[in-house]
Parts: structure tokens; sequence; C-alpha cells
């Protein structure tokens, strides 16, 4: 998803040199209990050769560098370790780490192959500051075995080009930026080059120059990435989640190791969220919960509600459920240091017309009922139907978990005092039928065979002629192409039946019959 900010905002940009080493020592450790000291070198293979792709401190400093073929580095360090880059960990690792940085924004952006991007605006107060904000997420970062580099900007591209090579913080963002070398616009390696052989080593030197000279010898992309670091063109922030319709949390000065005063404080900040969306006359219908642990850990309750609440109680109720139904139950560790609640999907609510002799109205019991079988059973398991836009009878409805949002159809309406137009009971895919008899070929039948039974009709109504889905040009429909001609039939004993011709008269395939449901 991205977002276009119109207001000034601050962000704070977070580089991971060595993201892949760090992530392997975090998920293998075994392969670090002998030689943990020898360099490590990460590799792929680039054509017909093999080469380095990353590498670790201990490597760096051996004068091993990324691009580099693995017969140059073994031939400069003869003891260096390898590991194949695996790319797809990298980027769960990071996906871990963003979901550590949640604890500060819920505006977290992740920026490949090794950087975050946070929109800090709005937070810095909770940490008395953006010194303290950093040296915060400095300590977390470096509990898990993690190096980070980070820097803030008014603009992502500021705040990660700083972090990316300058390292830190600058008092002087400007001024900062203008000293970066010229690797820090992002161009690629022709259009970098071409900048150092005209003799600009710095972005501030690029910056002096005219932009239509620029525009016109390295390209708009140059153009844009100046723009950008001088902070006069905002880039999109592709974050990962978008920020829930209502949030509200709970720091601790010390953590909190009983799993029962947390939820104590989760009834709390429900209250707060319940007032925010009384204000807004809207109800919650997707609660989620997040228990920060003091080690880093992240453990999450998630609720769907039927309909739009804002029942504290029920709520609770619902949480306590999902919290007897985990694998593993809440463990605080070392203490919980913040409780976030974030409803993620707020409906309209408004208030509710009681009986006169008091009390709900029943169908309400029952959505309580059902929610409470979808957080114990699981949300999968508790489903009901909904239509869906279909002219094939078998494909016009669909299952949905109760608590989801049903897509934007209807059912038909039906006339008064009109006996049904569809059966209750549909047989997917349709019976088969023989021996069918009808007077002119096109009319209804008189008589059918079905399941070596012999039915005799008494009363028939239509046909009811529906074509095929013309627009599905799969091999698979191409039988569902054919017209049915849809009747309503009732024997001598009163059973109704819903049967068609599949197929028409004259055609090159003869017409087949079936049944395709039961009346009741």
């Amino acid at each position: 998803m991205t977002h276009y900010r119109s207001t000034p905002r601050r962000y704070l940009a977070l580089v991971f040199p060595w993201l892949p080493i760090e992530r392997l020592r975090a998920t293998r450790p075994h392969l670090f209990v002998h030689g943990a000291d020898a360099p490590i070198a990460f590799t792929e293979t680039a054509g017909n050769a093999v080469r380095l792709t990353a590498v670790d401190l201990a490597a760096a400093q051996a004068g091993l560098e990324a691009g580099l073929t693995l017969a140059d580095a073994q031939a400069r360090v003869p003891a260096l370790a390898i590991f194949a880059h695996d790319q797809h960990a990298d980027l769960a690792w990071l996906e871990r780490l963003a979901d550590g940085c949640v604890r500060y924004t819920p505006t977290v952006a992740i920026e490949p192959p090794d950087a975050l991007v946070l929109d800090i605006a709005g937070c810095v107060h909770a940490f008395e500051g953006e010194r303290f904000l950093a040296a915060d997420v400095e300590r977390r970062m470096a509990r898990r075995g993690v190096l980070a580099r980070q820097a803030f900007g008014d603009t992502p591209a500021i705040a990660l080009a700083l972090a990316r090579f300058a390292g830190a913080p600058a008092p002087d963002e400007k001024g900062a930026v203008r000293r970066l070398p010229v690797a820090a616009l992002g161009l690629d390696e022709e259009a970098s080059a071409a900048l150092a052989r005209a003799g600009l080593k710095t972005v501030g030197e690029v910056m002096a120059r005219p932009l239509s000279g620029i525009a016109a010898r390295f390209g708009e992309a140059a153009v844009t990435a100046i723009r950008r670091l001088a902070g006069e063109e905002a880039a999109p922030v592709r974050v990962r989640a978008a920020a829930p319709p209502v949030s509200v949390e709970r720091r601790f000065a010390e953590p909190i190791a009983r799993t029962d005063y947390a939820l104590e404080v989760l009834a709390e900040l429900a209250a707060d969220a319940a007032a925010t969306l009384a204000e807004r006359h809207q109800g919650g219908r997707r609660w989620e919960a997040r228990l920060f642990r003091a080690d880093g850990q992240i453990q999450r309750l998630r609720v769907e509600t039927g309909r739009p609440i804002r029942d504290v109680p029920m709520l609770m109720r619902l949480f306590r459920e999902r919290i007897d139904t985990l694998a593993d139950p809440l463990d605080p560790g070392f203490g919980y240091d913040m409780l976030r609640l974030d409803v993620a999907l707020a409906e309209r609510l408004d208030a509710a017309q009681l009986r006169l002799e008091g009390g709900r109205v029943r169908g309400d019991e029952v959505l309580q009922l059902v929610d409470q079988l979808s957080t114990r059973l699981g949300r999968a398991r508790v489903r009901r139907f909904a239509p869906r836009d279909s002219h094939q009878p078998e494909q016009a409805e669909l299952t949905l978990p109760a608590g989801a949002v049903a897509p934007p159809a209807a059912w038909p309406a039906l006339e008064s005092g009109e006996p049904p137009l569809r059966p209750i009971h549909l047989f997917d895919p349709p019976q088969p039928i023989e021996a069918v008899m009808a007077e002119v070929p096109d009319g209804p039948p008189h008589r059918f065979r079905w399941r070596r039974t012999l039915y005799e009709i008494a009363r028939a109504e239509g046909p009811e002629r529906i074509a095929g889905e013309w627009w599905r040009h799969d091999a698979a429909a191409a039988d569902r192409m054919r017209a049915r001609d849809y009747y309503r039939v009732e024997d001598r004993r009163g059973r109704r039946f819903w049967i068609f011709r599949h197929g028409l008269f004259g055609a090159a395939e003869a017409p087949r019959w079936f049944v395709h449901g039961l009346f009741a």
C-alpha cells in the first residue's frame, strides 16, 4: 500500500550492514559452536562465476567485499567460511525486525535488502525526544545481536541516505546530506561513474549544478534523487500495513510479569478504544492485541465478531476464549513492557431498538454465541452462507467464516405468496436421470427414472432458461457454456424436484436430463 504524505513528517531509518550474518547467528546458532571467529562470506552463482554477496565484519577487515569471486576471496583468506546466500531468509529476518519496531509506530516500511523506515511523527513524545528514541532502538537491537545504523530525516530518502552513508543522526541534516558521496543518490553504477568522471564527488556538488543540465546528461532519475535528498519531493512510503482506525497502548516503566494483570490493563485499553468508537458511532469487528515482552518477542491475540461491538465485557470474554485455545499459553518471560490494542476493522454501530417488554433482541444472543464458537473452535470452523454473483445455480452461493465480511451481493428477493424459485437442497454435481418421456421434445417431462425409481409427474412449471457463462473461456467451463432449461415438477405423491435439460434439440450433441435439487 502506498501512502502520500502532504504534511511534514519525521522518519527514522535503520540500516543493517551485517544483516545476513546476524540472521544466521540468530536462527542457526549451532553452526557457530566451533570456529565462531573465522571470517564468513555469503556467495551466489552469477553467470559462470561464484561471487561474494555479503561478508561479516571479520571478513571485511581482511579486505573482502561483495563482488569478489570466491576463488579470489579464498586466496586472500584461506580460512574463510562459506555459506549460500538466502535472500528470502534475509527478507524474513527483516520482517521480524520490522515486527519488533511496531512498538514504536504502526507505520513501518521495509526497504529491501537491508533497511527499515519508521514514521515517528506522533510517537517521539513517548521517549522525550529523538535522542532517547534512538538510544532505545539501539539498546533493543543490541539485545538481539543486531547492529543498526540509524538516522533521522524529514523525508524517507534523507533518513535512508544519512543512515546508510553517515551512520548516525546528524545535528545539521541538510549540511550532512550535502557532504554525502554521490552514491547516496541511489543511481545505477553507470550514472554514478559518469558523475565521478564529471568531477562531482558529493551530493552538494551535484545539487550546485543546474537541474536542466543534470537531466540532459544523467537522466530524470538523477533529478528525482536530488529533489528527494533536498526535501523538495516526497517519495511514497510503502508501509507494511495501514494504520488501524483506532489504536491504544500502555507502556510500563517496569515490565509486568503477571498475565492476569496484563489482561486487566487490556480491559482498560478496550474501554478507551470503545469510548473512541462510541464518539464515531462505530463498533469494532476485528480486534488485535499485542503484548510486547522485554526481550523483544511479541505475543498476539486476535478476535473477530460477526457484527461491530464495543461491549468491553463481551470482548474480554472473547479474548479469554482465544487464550484458552492457544497451543502455547501466554508466557510473559521477563515481563511485558508494553501493551497495544488495535481495532483493525471498524463499522457503523448505532443504538439498537429494545423490545417493549425489556431485554435485548434475541438475535444478539445468537451472534454472541457465533462469536464465542468462532473464537474457541477457530475462525474457519464456524461458517455461514453468502450469495455470489453467478448465473450457475451451483456457483451462486459460497460459505464464509461467520465473522468475515460478506461480498457485495444480495440474495434474490421472493415475491409475496409465491413458492421459492430455488430448492433448499442442491446436488453438486447435478444427478443424471433416465427414461425421460415428454409430449413434445422441448416440453416438460411426464416421467423419469432416478436412482432406479420411476417418478410420474403430476404438475410442471417452466422452462426457465439459464445460459452458460460465456465470459469463462477455460476448457473446464466448456460444458457449462451450453444452455439449461429448468422445470419445477411435482410427482403424484407430492414430491417436488428441480430438473433441467442440458443442451438443445437439434444441436450436435443430444440433450441430457438432470435433477439439480429437491424442494422441501
